[in-house]
């Protein structure tokens, strides 16, 4: 299935269940495809509207991008939904997510996972870096080393990014390495101006294993007006369905 977003860009997106609408925000060169085991156990109690953000799998990527463009992809996948409508963003989804939110779209209630701000105030140039490094490497069409960055801003180590580019799943990566720009647009300190606005109840989780995440998550957590903090006990950054599915059904629901 598919939505048009409002500059004409095809979204495709698949929907399971029934009950409430539940939007699924995917992350850093995710299609989708990470967020798919989730989709059978929050079916049981929502409608869940799993998508391809821009650029990814089938939807397209309407130059020039802009962060507005990927609001205006979620606020047609609400438009298709209808109200009431839950979010829940997955890492740089997460922010997508928020941004969506202080946007005035109508969420009723939204949850992000691993959220990767920097609460850090003297961040902003890191991240000015790794955004003109990662220009330059795509612009070369150097997809390889544009995932390498990538992987590094992470803390992959050389060992770890050695063993990902001789995995099966690094073509994939690749094919993906064009929207790591789209994501890098948000990275660095949390926007606190916007996120004050955000007065939806919001759910901000970790898992108990990612320390990284853990201080933006408190940071933003203390941002937001109606915000909820939480740690899934025993999880990466890829958390297990088991986990995640009983805690969101928990407080979309309450």
């Amino acid at each position: 299935m598919k939505v048009i977003s409002k500059d004409g860009t095809s979204i495709v997106y698949e929907r399971q269940g029934t009950g409430p609408a539940l939007v699924l925000v995917g992350g850093g060169l995710d299609d989708g495809s990470e967020n798919a085991p989730l989709v059978p156990a929050l079916a049981e109690h929502f409608t869940v509207y799993n998508y391809a953000r821009r650029g990814r799998a089938g939807s397209g990527d309407t130059a020039p991008y802009a962060v507005q463009r990927e609001i205006e992809d979620i606020a047609a996948l609400i438009a298709e939904a209808g109200p009431p409508v839950f979010v829940y963003g997955v890492s740089s989804g997460g922010m997508f997510a928020l941004e969506a939110a202080a946007a005035g779209l109508p969420i009723d209630k939204l949850a992000v996972y691993d959220v990767p701000y920097d609460p850090d105030p003297d961040s902003a140039p890191h991240y000015d870096e790794y955004r003109q490094r990662l220009a330059v490497a795509l612009a070369a069409d150097r997809r390889g080393d544009a995932v390498a960055l990538f992987m590094r801003l992470a803390g992959s180590s050389e060992t770890d990014l050695e063993s990902a580019r001789q995995s099966p799943y690094w073509p994939g990566l690749e094919t993906l390495a064009p929207t790591l720009a789209n994501d890098a647009a948000l990275y660095g300190p949390p926007p606190a101006d916007r996120l004050a606005t955000v007065t939806q109840p919001a759910l901000i989780a970790t898992g108990e294993h990612n320390g990284f995440f853990a201080p933006a998550a408190d940071a933003v957590a203390a941002l937001l007006p109606n915000a909820v903090r939480q740690t899934f006990a025993g999880q990466g950054h890829v958390a297990s369905p088991a986990v995640v599915a009983p805690a969101l059904h928990r407080f979309f629901t309450a």
